[in-house]
């Protein structure tokens, strides 16, 4: 879950942990002012019921092609590896490179890059991967154990710096690219064998008991310097992935009770807000990563056979109360409302405290946003892929909030690769701003794309139209043995289905977009004018 950066990052997980007693992942934001669930019966709205599947707007083909290109564009073409951001591009982000790999099929799925160039820069990244320094020490290595650094530097893949830690969910959100890449290329070229090969290889050498310093939980993380982050993986959050990875390991599992212990705090997390009855977590990309890749509908653990209902519904609601909030908008902040919505880790104005409405506010930089009854920070700062990356979710809600945002904000939120990370009506004061930019009028906007925040906008509208990524997912051994391991049963988890599953073709190919090249030609010259127009010194650093 970059979601995240180094630091703020960091110290959300750890203050999340300390005080709900859950991993997070994100600088841990004081509550503001927003109302909780208040203690009793509270009344628990109706359960929102999907009409039938509303069709996207050309926007939305738009939005896909445009984001698509952000991940061909800006990854290093020598390596392989995504930077966490464009334009600042300070450094790579494992998590970005996990998109990255599924984008590319994607890519090929709409014609906008053919077959054999995604096959090349995959087989680069990966081979990158495999041949990368692994070790113990505190530089020289991009890994070890098989976890690899959470930010790497973009041309020699070695540790960005002595505060960047060995990630357990940044390599899970990698190996679910990479094993969405196995599933894929599943041709007899040689070069598509070698990309399985690869694949399993950079899987199997993951040892995720290296990191169970509290068996059978996993931890966050390690630093060379201080060893084992205290805090573990404990549920509700975006970590799923991780657990689901590591039972499955054939060389490395951990035991399947981790998943029992893992969901062991959830009835502290299970309640009323916005109306909606569901597993709570403030930030909505928890409610998006391990989502990606995996159609939870129709399958469900112990826990959410109990509650009759799955995670994908849990999202659902999730996705509902966010927008119930913004309408509700109880800090009163500028151009929240019925389809401007979504708060998610994302960049900020700056680390500040102004006046508004008569009273002081914080506002942050890059960190963790989001509501709900057991923990809430909101500074204004809206997020289209909060939004954007529920699509599958709630379409009835999340095109109109697609569409509204590019109509109001459009003319300087929307560019090169689509939408840019954040944006901030409410802020429009006169101080140094630690990144983005301020628009007379408007207030304050990012100057950034980021990686984690573009992919799954892109994966969850291929999700929607054919349910791609799942799809190719599911035929994926490892993924459906792990899931088994955490109890999970029903759905196209049953051996009918499940056979179906293996044996069903990839999504047909959708028709050739004919416009792709020119887009192609016009985000690099966009954005390549943007970034030349800043001099490097001025260009936003990713805070670390």
């Amino acid at each position: 879950m970059n979601k995240i950066t180094p630091a703020p990052r960091t110290s959300w997980f750890i203050g999340v942990a300390l005080t709900l007693l859950i991993a997070g992942c994100q600088k841990a934001p004081e509550e503001a002012a927003t109302p909780a669930a208040q203690p009793g019966a509270p009344v628990v709205a109706a359960k929102p019921e999907p009409p039938a599947k509303p069709e996207l707007p050309p926007l939305y083909r738009d939005i896909e092609r445009r984001t698509f290109q952000f991940f061909w564009d800006t990854t290093n073409n020598v390596n392989g590896l995504t930077p966490d951001r464009y334009p600042s591009r300070p450094f790579a982000s494992i998590a970005a490179v996990g998109y990255a790999l599924t984008a590319y099929p994607i890519g090929i799925e709409n014609g906008w890059v053919s077959r054999t160039q995604a096959v090349d820069r995959t087989l680069t990244t990966l081979k990158f991967f495999r041949d990368l320094p692994q070790g113990p020490g505190a530089t020289g290595t991009g890994g070890y154990k098989g976890f690899y650094y959470h930010f790497l530097d973009m041309d020699e893949g070695l540790r960005r710096n002595t505060r960047v830690e060995l990630s357990s969910v940044d390599t899970a959100l990698l190996i679910m690219g990479v094993l969405f890449a196995q599933s894929y290329y599943d041709g007899d070229d040689k070069r598509e064998q070698e990309i399985r090969d690869i694949a399993d290889t950079l899987y199997k050498r993951v040892d995720w008991t290296f990191l169970q310093n509290n068996k059978p939980l996993i931890s966050m993380g390690w630093y060379p310097e201080s060893g084992m982050i205290p805090h573990d993986w404990k549920g509700y959050n975006e970590a799923m992935m991780v657990y689901v990875l590591a039972m499955a390991s054939p060389t490395h599992p951990v035991a399947p009770e981790a998943w029992d212990v893992w969901t062991r705090s959830y009835e502290e997390l299970w309640g009323v807000y916005q109306g909606q009855e569901y597993l709570t977590f403030g930030p909505h990309f928890g409610h998006q990563y391990s989502h990606v890749w995996i159609d939870f509908r129709g399958i469900q653990d112990e826990y959410m056979r109990e509650k009759g209902m799955d995670y994908f519904e849990n999202s659902r609601r999730a996705t509902y109360a966010q927008r119930a909030y913004a309408i509700e908008n109880p800090m009163k902040w500028k151009g929240y409302g019925e389809n401007v919505w979504g708060l998610t880790a994302s960049d900020g104005p700056r680390h500040t405290v102004q006046e508004y409405r008569g009273e002081q506010r914080k506002f942050l930089d890059y960190s963790a946003r989001g509501v709900g009854f057991r923990e809430n920070f909101d500074d204004g700062t809206i997020a289209p892929t909060a939004a954007l990356g529920s699509l599958p979710f709630a379409p009835e809600i999340v095109i109109p909030a697609a569409v509204e945002m590019h109509e109001r904000y459009g003319d300087y939120l929307y560019s090169s690769y689509g939408f840019l990370d954040s944006f901030n009506p409410s802020f429009d004061y006169d101080v140094p701003l630690g990144t983005g930019r301020l628009v007379p009028g408007k207030g304050w906007v990012a100057s950034d794309y980021l990686g984690i925040d573009q992919g799954p906008i892109l994966a969850m509208a291929a999700n929607y139209r054919n349910e791609f990524v799942w799809n190719v997912m599911k035929k994926n051994r490892y993924i459906r043995d792990g899931l088994k391991k955490a109890g999970f049963q029903g759905g196209w988890l049953d051996a009918k289905t499940e056979q179906a599953a293996q044996a069903a073709p990839t999504a047909p190919p959708a028709p050739a977009d004919l416009d792709a090249a020119a887009a192609r030609a016009l985000g690099t010259a966009e954005s390549r004018a943007n970034q030349a127009a800043q001099p490097e010194a001025a260009r936003p650093q990713q805070p670390e």
